[in-house]
Parts: C-alpha cells; sequence; structure tokens
C-alpha cells in the first residue's frame, strides 16, 4: 500500500524522471532557489545524507572544486565523485571527529545542512524531542566549523520545544525562518528552518 502510494505521489516520479534516488531532493531544491544556500566550490556538510538524493543535488551545484561531507547511519545509495560519506551515529561525533573525517584540520563550510529525522515511536512530544536534540546536536557539532555569515539548514518537526530552539538560533544568527516546502507530505509535520549570516 505504501509503495502504491509512493507511486502515485508526483515528487516520487519527477524524482526517478530526472536520476534522483528520493523525492526528498526537491524540498533541498526548492530551499535553495528560495534562499540561495549553495553556490559553486562551497564546502558542506550534509547530515541525514542517505539514500543520496540531496548528496546529488549538492554535488552539482558545487560543483568539482566544492567538497560536501556526509553523514548517515546507513551508506547512501549514490557515489558523488565530490563527496565523502561516513556512516555513524551523529550522537557519536565531536567537532574534531568532523575536522579529521574531512581530512583537513582546519576544515570549515559555507554551510551545513540536516535532513536527519528520529526513528518515529508514535508519540508525538517524544519524536518531536528526539528531533530538536538531532538539531541541536549538528548545530553544536558545527560550532567552529561553520564560517562567519555561513548557512545552516535544518528539517524540524513542528511542535513542542521548536520555538526555543529558534530563539537559540536567533542568538548566533541574523535571519532564522521557518519554511515548509512545497515536496512535503500532506500531512507531515516537518519543516525547515533556514538560519542565515552566522
Amino acid at each position: 500500500m505504501a509503495k502504491q502510494y509512493q507511486q502515485r505521489d508526483k515528487y516520487y516520479k519527477k524524482a526517478k524522471k530526472d536520476g534522483f534516488v528520493a523525492r526528498s531532493v526537491y524540498k533541498l531544491e526548492e530551499l535553495d532557489a528560495r534562499h540561495q544556500l549553495l553556490r559553486k566550490n562551497d564546502k558542506v556538510i550534509d547530515f541525514g545524507c542517505a539514500p543520496g538524493s540531496w548528496l546529488q543535488y549538492i554535488g552539482s551545484v558545487i560543483g568539482e572544486d566544492g567538497f560536501v561531507l556526509g553523514y548517515d547511519l546507513v551508506q547512501p545509495r549514490v557515489s558523488i565523485p565530490n563527496a565523502k560519506v561516513v556512516v555513524t551515529d551523529i550522537h557519536e561525533l565531536t567537532p574534531e571527529k568532523v575536522r579529521i573525517d574531512s581530512g583537513d584540520p582546519d576544515f570549515q563550510v559555507q554551510v551545513v545542512l540536516s535532513d536527519m529525522a528520529p526513528k518515529t515511536t508514535g508519540i508525538r512530544d517524544a519524536d518531536q524531542a528526539r528531533s530538536i536534540g538531532l538539531v541541536e546536536h549538528a548545530l553544536y557539532l558545527c560550532e567552529d566549523i561553520l564560517v562567519l555569515e555561513g548557512i545552516f539548514a535544518a528539517k524540524v518537526f513542528q511542535g513542542r520545544g521548536l520555538d526555543e530552539f529558534i530563539q537559540q538560533l536567533r542568538k548566533t544568527f541574523k535571519k532564522v525562518k521557518t519554511i515548509r516546502p512545497k515536496a512535503t507530505r500532506q500531512g507531515s509535520r516537518e519543516a525547515f528552518i533556514i538560519a542565515q549570516g552566522r
């Protein structure tokens, strides 16, 4: 039933046609079109990079002289020339480990992206707390790695704790917005926070 539902989804069909491994690419494409997140030659971190459609999109925008470091619990289904992927639990990462993974002790990035989501339990408040926890940890990992004026964009679940997290971001970034891309499934509580101008 779920598979039939996906096949009826226009973004699922479009991803197949365009050669992307997942429909979620169109969320990033819209966020990038509206807020100019990515530029040629950028260095980028992509948390929650599997199955790989975001890596495909990022790689095409930043070009061969850009670099993307991806993290996920599972290996993506694609291989990108200008990307390195590390399979690990984000909670086991430290800023030092991110630099080691990059191969550059002075590693800095222009953009940090997160499409991470917790394994949902169906208990709304618990899922919400875990979602915020993931994004907070992603932000912590990049505090010294994200350049001044850099961009942090992350998926969150709308609900308890989100307003407090947005206030936390506003202490560090000049502009913070919450956006629900058109490709978001109907009934989903997910949205994206765009924080610009660190």
